[in-house]
């Protein structure tokens, strides 16, 4: 197991690099599989909203989700007493942030460009909850740059297997009509040999 530090959990980070048998604790991991290498990170380093001359913003950001998200679980709770479709007040506001002051678009941009640099195929990151799956090209190559969203208000992640990255979509319908889980595959990530190598990329 992988545990990727973001802003979050900052105080982890001091312990960066910590493994402890199965378990690694890492600010980034690198990985190459079948042939193909994919970059993993939270992504909060190349958000100017967290850096140190904004960490008051970063913080009051990070206290203020948490505080919307337990509000949200009120809401929801008396919304479904009355029959009431859920709302996620958390998941607008976090839309709106990044559109004024991440610029999402720049964001996946930068990372992308960084990546196709240092000749990764993929690159993986999170932290601004806005789930996807696209390829970037610039005059320097192309990249797949994969956002895993959340599974807090999203509901998504990314899965490997039949020899790629997929993003997935939690469908509460799905289960609640008692439809069989989806079932995947035994994958080469399961069966080939996955190279793991850390320290060598810069933020």
């Amino acid at each position: 197991m992988v545990y990727i530090t973001g802003n979050h959990d900052d105080a982890f980070r001091k312990y960066s690099d910590l493994e402890l048998g199965n378990f690694l604790l890492a600010d980034k991991v690198a990985i190459e599989v079948n042939g193909k290498k994919t970059w993993i990170f939270h992504g909060d380093v190349f958000d100017h909203t967290t850096s140190k001359q904004a960490k008051f913003l970063g913080k009051l950001g990070s206290n203020g989700y948490a505080v919307l998200l337990g509000f949200n679980k009120i809401a929801n709770f008396i919304m479904q007493l009355f029959g009431k479709e859920k709302l996620s007040l958390a998941k607008t506001v976090m839309q709106q942030f990044n559109k004024r002051f991440i610029k999402i678009d720049e964001y996946e941009q930068k990372i992308a460009g960084i990546a196709i640099e240092k000749g990764f195929d993929n690159v993986i990151c999170g932290h601004i909850h806005q789930p996807q799956k696209r390829v970037i090209n610039n005059e320097k190559g192309s990249v797949c740059y994969l956002n895993s969203g959340d599974w807090v208000e999203n509901m998504t992640s990314l899965e490997y297997y039949d020899g790629d990255w997929h993003l997935y979509t939690y469908n509460e319908k799905e289960i609640i009509a008692e439809k069989p889980v989806r079932h995947i595959p035994q994958t080469e990530v399961l069966t080939s040999e996955i190279a793991f190598y850390l320290h060598s990329l810069a933020k």
